[in-house]
């Protein structure tokens, strides 16, 4: 269910024209961040044809805006799918894998921007062993 979202603020001193506020992206529900979580936010560039991160795994929720070229984005249970300049992504973080985060592009970078609340004490990103996704494979989304 979506649900719309408009927004708009009075500039109460009228020097100049209101801020423009456009919404890009929501989650529905509330996501479960780690009590005493830690917010971390990163900028990550992606080189012509970077793979991206190797699968792994967030201890918190994690929300993300592409600001140039395309990303290859696929969590566990989900389609691949790619994200361009201007697109959001999300995920839940725990025990969900993120297969992919690649750059979509062979000839230019990509970049983008998430927000991580990252659980105490515990790395911002663990790489998942090949024992691991191996046995968890059947929840894969089949591959294009």
């Amino acid at each position: 269910m979506s649900h719309e979202h408009t927004h708009q603020l009075d500039n109460p001193d009228k020097s100049g024209p209101p801020p423009k506020i456009e919404v890009i992206g929501t989650v529905p529900g509330a996501p479960q961040i780690p009590d005493g979580a830690e917010a971390m936010t990163i900028f990550v560039t992606l080189p012509p044809s970077s793979p991206g991160a190797p699968p792994h795994r967030h201890s918190g929720p994690a929300y993300g805006y592409v600001v140039k070229g395309a990303i290859v984005f696929e969590l566990e249970g989900e389609p691949e799918r790619v994200v361009r300049a201007g697109g959001t992504f999300w995920e839940p973080g725990g025990d969900v894998i993120h297969y992919q985060d690649g750059n979509h592009l062979a000839d230019e970078e990509s970049a983008f921007v998430v927000t991580m609340f990252c659980a105490p004490g515990q790395p911002m990103l663990t790489v998942v062993e090949a024992d691991e996704l191996e046995a968890r494979k059947h929840l894969r989304a089949p591959r294009p």
